[in-house]
């Protein structure tokens, strides 16, 4: 009988032991993905062209600048459009005041696929240029 009471006793510390480990299961905590990052935004390339060298360079730079600080300002107050962010983006060229330089100009910014060109500065440049922008469906605005 003491045999018996002794093995009751190693199979009721066995058997505490046991249910003591079958407690409640920890469950590892919930994998939480981090956010995906924002959409980059929508660039938009606006063009301007005029001369940058030569002698009246000076007025193309005021132009440039110009066209810079309005592009700044804008982008500043965080564009979108149809929902989405929008970022606008300059691309300059240097005319130098010569049409057969402005028609090449003009033809790189076609291919660079700007949405608008403000510019040129000379209407000696502006007019052969303002048909090649004609025929890509781009708008251009000169002072």
């Amino acid at each position: 009988m003491q045999r018996t009471r002794f093995s009751l006793a190693i199979f009721a510390a066995v058997a505490a032991l046991t249910f003591a480990g079958c407690g409640e299961e920890k469950k590892p905590a919930p994998v939480v993905a981090a956010a995906p990052p924002p959409p980059a935004p929508m660039v938009v390339k606006i063009g301007t062209a005029g001369p940058l060298t030569g002698e009246i360079a000076h007025l193309g730079k005021d132009n440039e600048n110009g066209v810079r600080l309005a592009i700044d300002e804008a982008n500043a107050k965080g564009l979108t459009l149809g929902g989405k962010k929008v970022k606008l983006e300059l691309l300059s060229e240097d005319d130098q005041a010569d049409p057969k330089v402005g028609t090449t100009v003009a033809q790189e910014l076609v291919d660079a696929k700007v949405v608008g060109v403000v510019g040129h500065l000379n209407s000696g440049v502006s007019i052969p240029a303002s048909v090649i922008y004609n025929q890509a469906g781009i708008p251009m605005i000169s002072g």
